[in-house]
């Protein structure tokens, strides 16, 4: 199951999955006891993914 994750302001909280840091903006990745965690300790967020812009 995926979730959407945001850093906390100035935080970098690396994926392990890609070994890179996750983008400010957030990012999408699986619900794992790591991400779990990570949302428990405060260092990341779970939000809504933001919506695509739309082509007008």
């Amino acid at each position: 199951m995926k979730i959407f994750v945001k850093p906390k302001k100035d935080l970098k909280v690396r994926d392990p999955q890609t070994g890179r840091h996750l983008p400010s903006e957030g990012a999408g990745v699986e619900q794992t006891s790591y991400w779990l965690r990570r949302i428990k300790a405060g260092d990341v967020e779970k939000t809504k993914a933001p919506k695509a812009a739309s082509k007008e």
